[in-house]
Protein backbone atom coordinates (compact mmCIF):
# COMPACT_ATOMS: atom_id res chain seq x y z
CA UNK A 1 0.00 0.00 0.00
CA UNK A 2 1.11 3.38 -1.06
CA UNK A 3 2.30 6.05 2.02
CA UNK A 4 0.44 9.24 2.23
CA UNK A 5 2.32 11.98 1.23
CA UNK A 6 1.85 15.52 0.01
CA UNK A 7 3.49 16.86 -2.71
CA UNK A 8 3.82 20.85 -3.57
CA UNK A 9 7.15 22.18 -5.72
CA UNK A 10 6.47 25.98 -6.19
CA UNK A 11 9.70 26.66 -8.81
CA UNK A 12 9.03 27.99 -12.33
CA UNK A 13 11.26 27.02 -15.29
CA UNK A 14 11.85 28.55 -18.45
CA UNK A 15 13.76 25.97 -20.34
CA UNK A 16 15.69 26.25 -23.41
CA UNK A 17 18.07 28.46 -26.11
CA UNK A 18 15.72 31.67 -24.72
CA UNK A 19 15.25 30.73 -21.30
CA UNK A 20 17.99 33.82 -19.92
CA UNK A 21 15.48 36.11 -21.49
CA UNK A 22 13.07 36.03 -18.93
CA UNK A 23 15.87 36.81 -16.24
CA UNK A 24 14.85 39.88 -15.56
CA UNK A 25 10.96 40.11 -15.34
CA UNK A 26 11.04 37.54 -12.89
CA UNK A 27 13.64 38.79 -10.52
CA UNK A 28 12.37 42.25 -10.56
CA UNK A 29 9.27 42.41 -8.20
CA UNK A 30 11.51 40.70 -5.64
CA UNK A 31 13.98 43.52 -5.65
CA UNK A 32 16.68 45.08 -7.60
CA UNK A 33 19.64 44.77 -5.34
CA UNK A 34 20.94 41.36 -6.80
CA UNK A 35 23.83 39.36 -5.47
CA UNK A 36 25.67 36.80 -7.95
CA UNK A 37 26.74 33.73 -6.61
CA UNK A 38 29.64 31.92 -8.87
CA UNK A 39 33.17 30.67 -8.92
CA UNK A 40 35.97 29.52 -10.79
CA UNK A 41 36.35 31.08 -14.68
CA UNK A 42 33.77 29.15 -16.65
CA UNK A 43 30.65 31.55 -16.28
CA UNK A 44 32.61 34.10 -17.57
CA UNK A 45 34.88 32.45 -20.19
CA UNK A 46 31.41 30.88 -21.78
CA UNK A 47 29.98 34.68 -21.97
CA UNK A 48 27.44 33.55 -19.12
CA UNK A 49 28.02 36.32 -16.91
CA UNK A 50 28.14 38.83 -19.14
CA UNK A 51 24.78 37.75 -20.59
CA UNK A 52 23.36 37.91 -17.22
CA UNK A 53 24.56 41.02 -16.00
CA UNK A 54 23.05 41.88 -19.58
CA UNK A 55 19.53 41.23 -18.80
CA UNK A 56 19.53 42.15 -14.79
CA UNK A 57 20.41 45.84 -16.29
CA UNK A 58 17.14 45.58 -18.22
CA UNK A 59 15.69 46.05 -14.96
CA UNK A 60 17.87 48.40 -13.69
CA UNK A 61 19.39 46.13 -11.10
CA UNK A 62 22.62 46.59 -8.34
CA UNK A 63 24.58 43.93 -8.87
CA UNK A 64 26.98 42.46 -6.22
CA UNK A 65 29.37 39.61 -7.33
CA UNK A 66 30.09 36.36 -5.08
CA UNK A 67 32.79 34.35 -6.94
CA UNK A 68 33.99 32.18 -3.90
CA UNK A 69 31.63 29.01 -4.87
CA UNK A 70 34.20 25.69 -4.53
CA UNK A 71 33.39 22.48 -5.13
CA UNK A 72 31.79 20.96 -1.55
CA UNK A 73 30.56 24.88 -0.28
CA UNK A 74 32.71 25.89 2.70
CA UNK A 75 30.63 26.74 5.29
CA UNK A 76 33.19 29.72 6.39
CA UNK A 77 32.43 31.03 2.73
CA UNK A 78 28.65 30.66 3.63
CA UNK A 79 29.09 32.83 6.41
CA UNK A 80 31.10 35.54 4.05
CA UNK A 81 28.03 35.80 1.68
CA UNK A 82 25.81 35.84 4.60
CA UNK A 83 27.64 39.20 6.03
CA UNK A 84 27.76 40.64 2.10
CA UNK A 85 23.49 40.31 2.33
CA UNK A 86 23.49 42.22 5.27
CA UNK A 87 26.15 44.90 4.50
CA UNK A 88 24.49 45.65 1.32
CA UNK A 89 21.11 45.06 1.21
CA UNK A 90 20.78 42.30 -0.97
CA UNK A 91 16.88 41.37 -2.26
CA UNK A 92 17.78 38.72 -4.35
CA UNK A 93 20.34 35.71 -4.79
CA UNK A 94 21.03 34.11 -7.73
CA UNK A 95 23.11 30.85 -8.49
CA UNK A 96 25.18 30.55 -11.46
CA UNK A 97 26.80 27.16 -12.16
CA UNK A 98 26.69 23.50 -10.89
CA UNK A 99 24.95 22.03 -7.63
CA UNK A 100 27.99 24.12 -5.47
CA UNK A 101 27.25 27.37 -6.83
CA UNK A 102 23.48 26.97 -5.86
CA UNK A 103 23.33 24.96 -2.81
CA UNK A 104 25.88 28.26 -1.51
CA UNK A 105 23.05 31.02 -3.06
CA UNK A 106 20.51 28.80 -0.85
CA UNK A 107 23.14 28.54 2.19
CA UNK A 108 23.88 32.33 1.86
CA UNK A 109 20.09 33.40 1.17
CA UNK A 110 18.91 31.63 4.63
CA UNK A 111 21.79 32.64 6.21
CA UNK A 112 20.95 36.86 5.10
CA UNK A 113 17.87 36.52 7.34
CA UNK A 114 18.97 34.33 10.40
CA UNK A 115 19.65 35.15 13.93
CA UNK A 116 23.07 34.02 13.09
CA UNK A 117 25.94 34.90 11.58
CA UNK A 118 27.01 31.23 11.36
CA UNK A 119 25.28 28.53 8.31
CA UNK A 120 26.73 26.12 10.53
CA UNK A 121 24.07 26.61 13.70
CA UNK A 122 21.47 26.39 11.08
CA UNK A 123 23.06 22.61 10.10
CA UNK A 124 22.98 21.85 13.83
CA UNK A 125 19.90 23.19 14.20
CA UNK A 126 18.34 20.61 12.26
CA UNK A 127 15.03 22.79 11.51
CA UNK A 128 13.36 23.25 8.05
CA UNK A 129 14.20 26.75 6.92
CA UNK A 130 11.34 29.15 6.73
CA UNK A 131 12.96 32.07 5.89
CA UNK A 132 15.52 33.26 3.15
CA UNK A 133 15.83 35.82 0.55
CA UNK A 134 14.76 34.53 -2.70
CA UNK A 135 16.64 32.31 -4.64
CA UNK A 136 17.10 32.01 -8.71
CA UNK A 137 18.80 29.63 -10.51
CA UNK A 138 20.68 29.32 -13.81
CA UNK A 139 22.40 25.50 -13.65
CA UNK A 140 25.48 25.08 -15.63
CA UNK A 141 25.87 21.58 -15.50
CA UNK A 142 23.00 18.94 -15.15
CA UNK A 143 23.96 17.25 -11.88
CA UNK A 144 22.35 17.44 -8.75
CA UNK A 145 19.46 18.99 -9.44
CA UNK A 146 19.43 21.71 -6.31
CA UNK A 147 17.75 24.24 -9.48
CA UNK A 148 14.26 22.60 -8.10
CA UNK A 149 14.92 20.90 -4.51
CA UNK A 150 14.95 22.41 -1.18
CA UNK A 151 17.66 21.46 0.08
CA UNK A 152 21.54 22.28 0.19
CA UNK A 153 24.76 20.80 1.30
CA UNK A 154 27.49 22.46 3.25
CA UNK A 155 30.98 21.51 4.63
CA UNK A 156 32.74 22.31 7.17
CA UNK A 157 36.58 21.45 6.97
CA UNK A 158 37.21 22.44 10.39
CA UNK A 159 35.13 19.49 11.51
CA UNK A 160 35.43 17.50 7.97
CA UNK A 161 31.87 17.15 7.79
CA UNK A 162 29.52 17.23 5.15
CA UNK A 163 25.81 17.75 5.50
CA UNK A 164 22.87 20.72 5.20
CA UNK A 165 19.62 22.15 5.96
CA UNK A 166 16.47 22.18 3.56
CA UNK A 167 13.13 23.74 3.59
CA UNK A 168 10.38 25.48 1.29
CA UNK A 169 12.39 28.82 1.73
CA UNK A 170 15.44 28.22 0.34
CA UNK A 171 13.27 26.16 -2.87
CA UNK A 172 14.35 28.34 -6.00
CA UNK A 173 11.63 30.62 -7.35
CA UNK A 174 12.67 30.25 -10.68
CA UNK A 175 15.26 28.17 -12.87
CA UNK A 176 16.49 29.72 -16.29
CA UNK A 177 17.56 26.04 -17.81
CA UNK A 178 19.30 26.31 -21.30
CA UNK A 179 21.12 23.16 -22.32
CA UNK A 180 23.36 25.32 -24.29
CA UNK A 181 25.40 26.36 -20.94
CA UNK A 182 26.48 23.07 -19.88
CA UNK A 183 28.50 22.42 -23.74
CA UNK A 184 31.20 23.44 -22.21
CA UNK A 185 31.16 20.90 -18.98
CA UNK A 186 34.28 18.95 -19.93
CA UNK A 187 34.48 14.87 -19.95
CA UNK A 188 34.87 14.21 -16.45
CA UNK A 189 32.38 16.59 -14.85
CA UNK A 190 30.08 15.34 -17.46
CA UNK A 191 30.17 11.81 -16.43
CA UNK A 192 30.40 12.69 -12.34
CA UNK A 193 27.18 14.57 -12.93
CA UNK A 194 25.63 11.70 -14.39
CA UNK A 195 26.27 9.36 -11.59
CA UNK A 196 25.23 12.12 -9.74
CA UNK A 197 21.66 11.85 -11.25
CA UNK A 198 21.48 8.41 -11.29
CA UNK A 199 22.42 8.52 -7.89
CA UNK A 200 19.68 10.29 -6.60
CA UNK A 201 16.84 8.06 -8.10
CA UNK A 202 18.54 4.88 -6.93
CA UNK A 203 19.98 5.96 -3.59
CA UNK A 204 17.35 7.77 -2.65
CA UNK A 205 13.90 5.84 -3.83
CA UNK A 206 14.63 3.25 -6.54
CA UNK A 207 16.63 0.87 -3.76
CA UNK A 208 13.82 1.35 -1.21
CA UNK A 209 11.49 -0.93 0.83
CA UNK A 210 8.35 1.43 0.91
CA UNK A 211 5.92 0.57 -0.97
CA UNK A 212 5.72 2.66 -4.62
CA UNK A 213 2.91 3.39 -6.79
CA UNK A 214 3.57 1.66 -10.18
CA UNK A 215 3.34 4.34 -12.00
CA UNK A 216 6.03 6.45 -10.09
CA UNK A 217 8.28 3.12 -10.28
CA UNK A 218 8.05 2.91 -14.05
CA UNK A 219 8.97 6.89 -14.28
CA UNK A 220 12.32 5.88 -12.05
CA UNK A 221 13.01 2.67 -14.42
CA UNK A 222 12.62 5.47 -17.49
CA UNK A 223 14.53 8.23 -15.40
CA UNK A 224 17.77 6.01 -15.02
CA UNK A 225 17.49 4.78 -18.62
CA UNK A 226 17.43 8.07 -20.23
CA UNK A 227 20.51 8.90 -17.95
CA UNK A 228 22.16 5.54 -19.25
CA UNK A 229 21.43 6.43 -22.82
CA UNK A 230 22.21 10.28 -23.19
CA UNK A 231 25.06 10.37 -20.88
CA UNK A 232 27.74 8.97 -23.15
CA UNK A 233 26.68 10.57 -25.75
CA UNK A 234 27.04 14.01 -23.93
CA UNK A 235 30.79 12.71 -22.99
CA UNK A 236 31.89 11.80 -26.27
CA UNK A 237 29.75 14.97 -28.07
CA UNK A 238 29.71 17.81 -25.71
CA UNK A 239 27.86 19.95 -27.97
CA UNK A 240 24.95 17.66 -28.76
CA UNK A 241 22.19 19.91 -27.52
CA UNK A 242 19.59 16.59 -27.26
CA UNK A 243 21.70 14.75 -25.21
CA UNK A 244 22.59 18.13 -22.79
CA UNK A 245 18.66 18.94 -22.87
CA UNK A 246 17.44 15.26 -21.52
CA UNK A 247 20.43 15.12 -18.82
CA UNK A 248 19.63 18.72 -17.20
CA UNK A 249 15.70 17.90 -17.67
CA UNK A 250 16.51 14.48 -16.04
CA UNK A 251 18.65 16.51 -13.03
CA UNK A 252 16.11 18.41 -12.35
CA UNK A 253 13.09 15.34 -12.16
CA UNK A 254 15.86 13.30 -9.76
CA UNK A 255 15.40 15.71 -7.11
CA UNK A 256 12.30 17.87 -7.27
CA UNK A 257 10.44 16.02 -4.79
CA UNK A 258 7.95 14.28 -7.26
CA UNK A 259 9.25 10.59 -7.42
CA UNK A 260 9.77 10.14 -3.98
CA UNK A 261 6.04 10.91 -3.40
CA UNK A 262 5.18 8.03 -0.20
CA UNK A 263 8.66 7.06 -0.36
CA UNK A 264 11.16 7.61 2.56
CA UNK A 265 14.60 8.97 1.33
CA UNK A 266 17.08 6.75 3.03
CA UNK A 267 20.40 7.13 0.83
CA UNK A 268 22.89 4.60 2.01
CA UNK A 269 25.49 5.11 -0.71
CA UNK A 270 25.60 9.30 0.15
CA UNK A 271 25.52 8.89 3.72
CA UNK A 272 29.18 7.11 2.58
CA UNK A 273 30.25 9.47 0.25
CA UNK A 274 29.74 12.78 2.17
CA UNK A 275 32.89 11.49 4.40
CA UNK A 276 34.80 10.71 1.30
CA UNK A 277 34.03 14.08 0.54
CA UNK A 278 34.46 16.06 3.61
CA UNK A 279 37.85 13.99 4.44
CA UNK A 280 39.34 13.87 0.94
CA UNK A 281 37.50 16.80 -0.45
CA UNK A 282 36.41 14.49 -2.83
CA UNK A 283 34.40 15.21 -6.36
CA UNK A 284 31.15 13.93 -5.04
CA UNK A 285 29.92 12.34 -8.14
CA UNK A 286 33.22 10.51 -8.19
CA UNK A 287 32.62 8.89 -4.69
CA UNK A 288 29.26 7.94 -5.73
CA UNK A 289 30.32 5.90 -9.03
CA UNK A 290 33.41 4.12 -6.98
CA UNK A 291 31.13 3.44 -4.05
CA UNK A 292 27.52 2.45 -5.59
CA UNK A 293 28.91 -1.11 -7.63
CA UNK A 294 30.39 -2.30 -4.55
CA UNK A 295 27.42 -1.13 -2.11
CA UNK A 296 25.30 -2.87 -4.74
CA UNK A 297 27.52 -5.71 -4.40
CA UNK A 298 27.87 -5.76 -1.09
CA UNK A 299 23.98 -5.99 -0.03
CA UNK A 300 23.11 -8.75 -2.88
CA UNK A 301 21.06 -11.52 -1.48
CA UNK A 302 18.28 -13.79 -2.07
CA UNK A 303 16.12 -10.71 -0.72
CA UNK A 304 17.52 -7.87 -2.29
CA UNK A 305 18.28 -9.68 -5.62
CA UNK A 306 14.57 -9.37 -7.52
CA UNK A 307 15.10 -5.52 -7.19
CA UNK A 308 18.61 -5.42 -8.73
CA UNK A 309 17.00 -7.43 -11.05
CA UNK A 310 14.33 -5.02 -11.89
CA UNK A 311 16.94 -2.98 -12.50
CA UNK A 312 19.00 -4.70 -15.53
CA UNK A 313 15.53 -5.51 -16.63
CA UNK A 314 13.98 -2.73 -17.10
CA UNK A 315 17.57 -0.20 -17.16
CA UNK A 316 19.61 -2.14 -18.85
CA UNK A 317 17.42 -4.51 -21.03
CA UNK A 318 18.76 -7.71 -19.82
CA UNK A 319 16.61 -10.48 -20.77
CA UNK A 320 13.34 -10.72 -18.76
CA UNK A 321 13.81 -14.49 -18.63
CA UNK A 322 17.39 -14.11 -17.36
CA UNK A 323 17.39 -15.78 -13.91
CA UNK A 324 16.84 -12.85 -11.03
CA UNK A 325 20.18 -13.37 -9.53
CA UNK A 326 21.98 -14.05 -12.54
CA UNK A 327 20.09 -10.70 -13.66
CA UNK A 328 20.94 -8.91 -10.32
CA UNK A 329 24.72 -9.50 -10.73
CA UNK A 330 24.14 -8.25 -14.23
CA UNK A 331 22.89 -4.78 -12.96
CA UNK A 332 26.69 -4.64 -11.49
CA UNK A 333 28.52 -5.41 -14.22
CA UNK A 334 26.67 -2.81 -16.54
CA UNK A 335 26.75 -0.25 -13.92
CA UNK A 336 30.37 -0.51 -13.60
CA UNK A 337 30.95 -0.61 -17.53
CA UNK A 338 28.91 2.34 -17.77
CA UNK A 339 30.68 4.52 -14.86
CA UNK A 340 34.02 3.26 -15.13
CA UNK A 341 34.71 2.53 -18.93
CA UNK A 342 31.68 4.04 -21.14
CA UNK A 343 32.39 7.30 -18.79
CA UNK A 344 35.69 7.02 -17.74
CA UNK A 345 35.84 7.43 -14.17
CA UNK A 346 38.50 5.96 -12.08
CA UNK A 347 37.06 2.92 -9.76
CA UNK A 348 39.48 2.79 -7.01
CA UNK A 349 39.79 5.30 -4.32
CA UNK A 350 43.99 4.16 -4.07
CA UNK A 351 44.28 5.69 -7.52
CA UNK A 352 42.95 8.68 -6.07
CA UNK A 353 45.59 8.63 -3.60
CA UNK A 354 43.20 7.15 -0.76
CA UNK A 355 44.53 4.78 1.22
CA UNK A 356 42.07 2.55 4.25
CA UNK A 357 43.83 4.82 7.87
CA UNK A 358 40.66 6.74 8.72
CA UNK A 359 38.14 4.36 7.24
CA UNK A 360 36.77 3.40 10.84
CA UNK A 361 36.87 6.74 12.02
CA UNK A 362 34.67 7.74 8.54
CA UNK A 363 32.54 4.76 8.68
CA UNK A 364 31.61 5.67 12.62
CA UNK A 365 30.36 9.30 11.46
CA UNK A 366 28.76 7.94 8.36
CA UNK A 367 26.06 5.61 10.60
CA UNK A 368 25.71 8.88 12.98
CA UNK A 369 24.34 9.30 16.17
CA UNK A 370 22.28 6.02 15.76
CA UNK A 371 25.58 3.61 14.64
CA UNK A 372 23.52 2.37 11.72
CA UNK A 373 22.72 3.69 7.97
CA UNK A 374 19.09 3.20 7.88
CA UNK A 375 18.95 2.33 4.13
CA UNK A 376 17.42 0.24 1.72
CA UNK A 377 19.93 -2.67 3.88
CA UNK A 378 20.43 -1.52 7.68
CA UNK A 379 24.39 -0.70 7.47
CA UNK A 380 26.72 -0.54 10.47
CA UNK A 381 29.84 1.03 10.89
CA UNK A 382 31.48 -2.09 10.68
CA UNK A 383 29.08 -3.00 7.37
CA UNK A 384 30.38 0.60 6.21
CA UNK A 385 34.21 -0.11 6.54
CA UNK A 386 34.00 -3.40 4.31
CA UNK A 387 32.70 -1.36 1.57
CA UNK A 388 35.25 1.23 1.50
CA UNK A 389 38.15 -1.14 1.39
CA UNK A 390 35.95 -2.89 -1.41
CA UNK A 391 36.46 0.56 -3.19
CA UNK A 392 40.64 0.58 -2.56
Amino acid sequence: MTNDFSFQNTTKVHFGRNALSKLAAETAPYGNKILLVYGGKSVKRIGLYDRVVEELKKADAEIFDYDLVKPNPRHTDINTGGKMCRENGIQVVIGIGGGSAIDSAKAIAALAVAVTDNCWDLVTAKKPITKALPVFAVPTMASTGSEMDASCVISNLETEQKTGYNGPAIRPKVTFDDPTNTFSVPPYQTACGAVDIMSHTMDTKYFSRDDKMDMLYRMMDQHLKTVVKWAPVAYTEPDNYEARSNLMWAAAWALNSFMTCGVRQLPSVHAMEHELSAVYDMVHGHGIAILTPRWMRYILNEETAPQLARMAYEVYDIPKDTPVYEAAEKTIECTEKLFFETLGLESSLSKMGIDDSRFEEMAKNACGERGVIMGYVPLTPEDVEKIYRMCL
